[in-house]
């Protein structure tokens, strides 16, 4: 009796725990179809989405965006190059690691923050909001707002010049900073002045607002860096034997590389700013080119009229000066005023350089100020002059178009970039001062940066002058 009794409870426990499992197994597959029927729903509407994204990016413009970025990329190295012929041999390697190593440093910062602070929102008018930092929220499928581009594309464009920016100011401390003190000083200008600036003229801040027109960074690469390249160069003070024994380029052809370097990669600098395969970029490729042959020419016809000679240091120094001149308005004006820009921005620049710094004895020393800072100033006035919506509806009509508010506009900009880079840089190179040494020291310098700061030297053996057996004396140039 009690194992018949067993065997029904048993039996009875078997067919409980089949209609539970048939229970529990009808609520999963329920489950699970519900779920898959959702999938499915969805499917074309993401798939709408991202169609939808991909429809509007044109290849064309991507690809020339693309392009021109890497052009912008290769102008640091190429600055190396140039202001690494410009020194002394004992200083050509540490000038070029500022210039190389710019690119990673600043690379990283860009990714982290900076593209947030610049391009993210607008907070005042005055910096953008930290929305993208570390790029978030940007996929392969986000379209620049108001564009034809992916972001990433926008992002990658936009890092080159956030690195380039602060290169060009290392010309004016060249052979005379610890390495150290360049990195954090480097680093807090990208984030606290470089960030701010780009903002308030391309983020959509209080200058753009105003109406300040800077196609490529007359105003945001040029001025801010040549202004903060001079006051950095005046509060470190002057080289060793500056002023008192000739201190000369050491390698020419080095610098002319370096400037072909440059003016090869402006194209994508000026013309990419179009952010299009289209004519605006056409356009900004031409008036580039033809403002940079303009100040070569002027350049070095100044050149031969004041000292008597021409020289090919000059005619390299000359198409960067008339590459300067144009960036801010290289969207906005015909070729014609491009000639006109190039020639005077050849001859301001000259005099800035072979006048002008002699007269008032400051040590600018690879001529970041008088190139950039002089040469981005007119150029960014010179928008005002001969700016037309005819070559840039987006743009605006300049004062020889019949719109004299224009030069305004640009005169209150360049204040504003010339006010804000003396007042920051003033203040970071104080507040560095303070918790570390800026300038090398003396030994140091004399021996050279590129032993003592890197522990390397350049061509692997000096110039001897002297006889060799009765007491030669080692002469670095």
């Amino acid at each position: 009796m009690c194992i018949l009794l067993e065997r029904q409870t048993f039996i009875f426990f078997q067919k409980s725990m089949r209609e539970k499992r048939g229970i529990i197994m009808k609520k999963l597959w329920s489950t699970m179809l519900t779920a898959l029927m959702l999938v499915i729903m969805m499917v074309p509407v993401a798939f709408a989405a991202d169609a939808e994204a991909i429809a509007k990016i044109d290849a064309g413009d991507t690809a020339w965006v693309l392009v021109s970025a890497a052009m912008v990329f290769i102008m640091t190295p190429g600055l190396g190059f140039f202001y690494g012929g410009m020194v002394r041999s004992k200083n050509v390697l540490s000038t070029i690691m500022q210039s190389f190593f710019i690119v990673a440093l600043i690379s990283v910062e860009w990714v982290l923050f900076g593209y947030s602070l610049t391009f993210s929102g607008d907070v005042s008018g005055i910096i953008g909001n930290l929305d993208k930092v570390g790029l978030a929220g940007i996929g392969v499928t986000t379209i620049l707002d108001n564009g034809t581009i992916p972001e990433f594309a926008f992002v990658a464009f936009q890092c080159m010049f956030a690195v380039i920016t602060p290169a060009l100011i290392t010309g004016a401390f060249a052979e005379r900073v610890k390495f150290s003190a360049f990195v954090v000083f480097i680093t807090l200008w990208a984030i606290l002045i470089y960030n701010p600036m780009a903002h308030w003229v391309w983020g959509g801040g209080w200058l753009a607002k105003l109406g300040a027109l800077d196609f490529a960074g007359g105003l945001v690469i040029h001025i801010l860096s040549g202004v903060s390249g001079l006051v950095f160069c005046l509060m470190v003070g002057k080289r060793r034997g500056y002023g008192k024994s000739p201190i000369i380029p050491h390698n020419i052809p080095m610098i002319v590389i370096g400037a072909t370097l440059l003016w090869f990669g402006w194209f994508g600098f000026n013309a990419g700013s179009a952010l299009g395969a289209n004519g605006l970029a056409a356009s900004a490729f031409i008036v580039t080119q033809v403002a940079a042959a303009a100040a070569t020419v002027s350049w070095v016809i100044a050149e031969w009229i004041y000292n008597g000679k021409p020289t090919l240091f000059g005619a390299a120094s000359g198409c960067i000066a008339g590459l300067v001149a144009i960036t801010p308005a290289a969207g906005y004006v015909t070729p014609m005023p491009a000639l006109l820009i190039g020639l005077i921005g050849g001859v301001v620049c000259y005099f800035s350089v072979a006048v002008v710094k002699a007269k008032l004895g400051y040590d600018d020393s690879l001529d970041a100020f008088g190139v950039h800072g002089v040469g981005g100033t007119w150029g960014a006035i010179a928008t005002g002059l001969w700016a037309t919506t005819s070559v840039n509806e987006a743009g605006a009509d300049g004062l020889f178009y019949g719109n004299p508010d224009l030069v305004v506009t640009q005169l209150i900009s360049v204040v504003t970039a010339w006010v804000f880079a003396i007042v920051g840089t003033f203040i970071l190179v104080k507040l560095i001062g303070l918790f570390m040494q800026i300038r090398v020291d003396e030994a140091d310098e004399v021996a050279g940066l590129d032993i003592s700061a890197h522990g390397e030297s350049s061509y692997g053996q000096s110039i001897v002058a002297g006889h060799p057996v009765i007491g030669g004396q080692e002469v670095r140039l």
